[in-house]
């Protein structure tokens, strides 16, 4: 089986008309020439000969890295509020949204 590699304009104005955005035709032509050379070099990455290689889970071989919850003192409202730029009755004010 052959595989199809590479994309063309009208795939290009496709994706350009799903992200919302108008493209020129030398836009396109270009989009379509950068995308293509991209799919070019997974060419060269899928003739990596990884069979011999274990999958990767995790890079670093870490267990279990958090830190233990233990219950401390919170701040008291005024000092948590000290740098809240609006206020009111205690609370953080923030713009109403709709």
């Amino acid at each position: 089986m052959v595989k199809r590699v590479g994309i063309s304009v009208k795939e290009v104005e496709h994706i350009a008309w799903l992200a919302k955005i108008e493209l020129s035709e030398e836009e396109k032509r270009v989009f379509t020439e950068q995308i293509n050379m991209i799919l070019e070099y997974f060419k060269v990455i899928d003739e990596v000969q990884t069979g011999d290689v274990k999958p990767t889970f995790n890079v670093q071989d870490l267990a279990n890295i958090f830190r233990e919850d233990s219950a401390k003192p919170s701040l008291h409202r005024d000092e948590s509020l000290k740098n809240a730029p609006r206020k009111e009755k205690g609370y953080v004010k923030a713009p109403k949204i709709i």
